[in-house]
């Protein structure tokens, strides 16, 4: 497991004494569910029907946040959170029957932020991610459940 030093400076430490603590690194979720229209993520306890996940946390996607439809589908808007949570790679839930888009633009804009991406058919997006996940990737998501 990947450690972060935190310094910390105690009372009655004699002066320029400085301690550090190792802590684990926040790591990724699991989903540990999924079945049409709902979804469990390791950790919290909402059933999301969309969701986004991330190293230490998740949320529900609202597709209403964007304007996002099926098609163009996925908008550099609908990523730039998970992006910004310092993520490796991000996997795409494209739906059920794959009928949401991922247009080149999204892809360009997580490719220029040095961020993997695989875009994919959400059960097979679930099983990406996690075995991510457990490899210790830090991986984050943007889910369909439905179409």
């Amino acid at each position: 497991m990947t450690r972060t030093p935190e310094e910390r400076v105690c009372p009655g430490d004699p002066v320029g004494v400085t301690r550090i603590s190792i802590r684990p690194s926040m790591s990724s979720p699991e989903i540990a569910s999924l079945s049409w229209g709902q979804m469990k993520v390791q950790g919290s306890r909402t059933t999301y029907k969309d969701c986004k996940v991330w190293p230490g946390g998740s949320r529900a996607w609202d597709w209403r946040e964007t304007g996002t439809e099926h098609s163009p589908g996925v908008q550099p808007a609908d990523v730039e959170e998970v992006a910004k949570k310092g993520v490796q790679t991000l996997v795409i839930g494209r739906g059920m029957s794959e009928a949401l888009k991922v247009p080149p633009s999204t892809v360009e804009y997580l490719e220029k932020q040095g961020i993997h991406v695989r875009a994919l058919q959400t059960e097979q997006a679930v099983k990406e991610y996690n075995a991510l996940a457990a490899q210790g990737v830090r991986v984050g998501g943007v889910f369909h459940s439905t179409c």
